[in-house]
């Protein structure tokens, strides 16, 4: 049998596939698995050992059908659902297995608060859509493969930061699921230990006046300076990590860190939390606008950004240690 497996973005989502490409390739005998996504996320997966080969959208989506006709597959198995793959589909003419976003659901949540989200972390509902196949979740959680190019030594980091350190992901696609930078400072000032910084370009402004404000010794900012299996790598030799709702919390998922989470706009009820991992949520309940959406805002939508700005960033490190322990895989 031959698969294509189709989940175009983002970085999250992605990684959050991998179980699916994990589970299809070892529990169906002789199975080829072909992944589709777009070029800019070849890094994702062009190494994961249980993907047979890659297919990549780059500005034409008629010549990747072409590709893809010429492959004939088996199966598709749509992790993405929407109007592109829905043409993919229609295209091929063969047989597929499609994610059920539940979009009402998530409607009725954002838009009106109702409690109608299942509690299904949105990996398990992935694997729903394979399990007409047999296929079960083996229970080992997300995948992240570095490969050796990337493969760099701790000793390539400041002298105060390679026997330990924390990571910080402080970035996130939208405003809204990000600290402000004033509460970015306060929680690293809280934090005391060594912390590397990580993110991409559009991050490195704010990841610089938190360098400026505490100190080299403290924080070393390297947003925008490495690759994403650069920054994946220094995930994986992290103590523990501190993230936004951001696809970097994925990737630390994946490597099994310890993760404090931290959440505005958007919640953990949209099933998207830290996977198979011990981790701890910070977020602020007791307001009744919050989801105000599912995906977050460039700015809030009531202007006052309370979701963050209230947020109690008080951690005693010793009941954060122990949280983390006793904290549900």
């Amino acid at each position: 049998m031959k698969i294509l497996i189709l989940r175009f973005s983002s970085i999250g989502d992605i990684v959050l596939t991998t179980p699916v490409i994990r589970c299809l390739k070892q529990q169906l005998d002789g199975v080829d698995i072909h992944y589709c996504t777009k070029r800019r996320y070849q890094s994702l997966v062009a190494h994961n050992p249980y993907i047979d080969k890659c297919h990549y959208l780059d500005d034409s989506l008629p010549t990747l059908i072409r590709q893809l006709r010429q492959e004939r597959y088996d199966l598709i198995v749509d992790l993405h659902t929407n109007l592109r793959t829905r043409l993919i589909k229609d295209l091929l003419g063969v047989r597929s297995l499609t994610f059920n976003k539940i979009n009402i659901l998530k409607w009725l949540y954002v838009r009106f608060k109702l409690q109608v989200m299942p509690s299904v972390h949105v990996v398990d509902r992935y694997l729903n859509t394979v399990l007409p196949l047999g296929v079960v979740n083996d229970g080992r959680g997300l995948d992240y493969f570095i490969p050796a190019e990337d493969q760099q030594p701790t000793t390539q980091l400041p002298y105060t930061h390679q026997s330990s350190y924390i990571a910080y992901a402080l970035g996130g696609q939208h405003a809204t699921k990000r600290l402000p930078i004033n509460r970015m400072i306060e929680l690293c000032r809280k934090i005391d230990k060594p912390i590397v910084l990580l993110g991409d370009e559009h991050d490195r402004e704010a990841a610089e006046l938190i360098r400026q404000e505490l100190g080299d010794s403290l924080i070393y900012n390297t947003c925008g300076l490495l690759t994403l299996n650069q920054s994946a790598l220094l995930l994986q030799k992290a103590e523990m990590v501190y993230s936004h709702d951001t696809g970097l919390m994925h990737i630390a998922a994946a490597f099994k860190k310890p993760i404090v989470s931290i959440w505005g706009s958007t919640t953990p009820q949209l099933g998207m939390y830290p996977y198979k991992t011990r981790h701890l949520i910070i977020e602020n309940t007791t307001l009744n606008c919050r989801p105000c959406s599912k995906i977050g805002h460039d700015q809030c939508p009531l202007g006052h950004y309370r979701c963050m700005n209230d947020l109690n960033l008080s951690i005693n490190p010793i009941l954060l240690q122990n949280s983390l322990k006793q904290a549900q895989v």
